[in-house]
């Protein structure tokens, strides 16, 4: 197995780099960066042979696409649900800070085409989950911007997790065959949790990641004080995409369903 935890930093450009097609995190299937935009700042994505979601995390940008324009903002990813433009191969994407923004890129190889859409906050409203079950301890809020059932010509799902403080979140441990990878955000900069990915536990800090190879276990906890934000991103495998209902728990944890604490 490659590497399934990153640090990664910043650089002068304002690009992060998580996951490349050839990196140590290929395993992913996926091209995962995150931009730092200043004012005024305009990026251009133009993929060949390869679909494009430009997910907006904080900030306030103008998206420009297929002779379209919108202006959206995002105060930040705890209190304000997601702005995500999501296209097929081929299509150029134009991004403008209006203010100090910062934004998410997910790419992966595709070579169906498929009309763009701007996704917007009330199209992936937030679902709390687990209230009340495991000691009522594993509550998390869970939005799905796109998946296959949303998508169904899309090769990746794309969906966000908001922990409650001190919370566990993929909770019963579960495991699936798609790779899949979580960017990590907190509400305060010395916010930490922790990522299992199968026998492996990391420390989640502000903007690390996990790349979760298919079939590992894969929960992750935020420590108490804190909220932390999730960015899962799947990639579906050639006639095998990720459903829903293809969560499967670890069996040695699913008597919790019916346990009292």
């Amino acid at each position: 197995m490659g590497s399934v935890f990153g640090y990664p930093e910043f650089d002068e450009k304002g690009e992060k780099i998580l996951t490349t097609y050839e990196n140590d995190y290929k395993e992913m299937k996926m091209d995962i960066r995150v931009y730092r935009m200043k004012a005024g700042e305009t990026r251009t994505f133009l993929r060949r042979g390869e679909e494009c979601a430009v997910l907006l995390l904080s900030g306030k940008v103008t998206y420009r696409w297929e002779e379209q324009e919108r202006t959206v903002s995002r105060k930040d990813v705890f209190t304000e649900g997601p702005w995500c433009l999501h296209v097929c191969k081929g299509s150029k994407i134009e991004v403008t800070a209006q203010e100090d923004s910062e934004i998410l890129v997910q790419c992966t190889k595709n070579e169906k085409s498929f009309a763009a859409r701007l996704y917007e906050p009330e199209d992936a409203p937030w679902k709390y989950s687990s209230v009340g079950k495991f000691g009522n301890v594993a509550k998390r809020r869970v939005n799905t911007i796109f998946d296959h059932e949303i998508a169904p010509d899309s090769n990746m799902v794309l969906g966000e997790v908001l922990n409650d403080r001190g919370n566990w979140s993929g909770y019963l441990p579960h495991r699936h065959p798609q790779p899949e990878t979580y960017y990590f955000k907190f509400d305060r900069p010395e916010g930490f949790g922790a990522s299992f990915v199968g026998d492996r536990v990391f420390k989640s800090v502000e903007g690390s990641f996990s790349a979760i190879p298919g079939g590992e276990l894969h929960p992750q906890a935020v420590a108490p004080g804190f909220q932390m934000y999730t960015c899962w991103m799947i990639r579906h495998i050639d006639g095998n995409p990720w459903l829903q209902t293809d969560r499967c728990e670890d069996e040695r944890y699913v008597w919790m369903h019916d346990a009292e604490f």
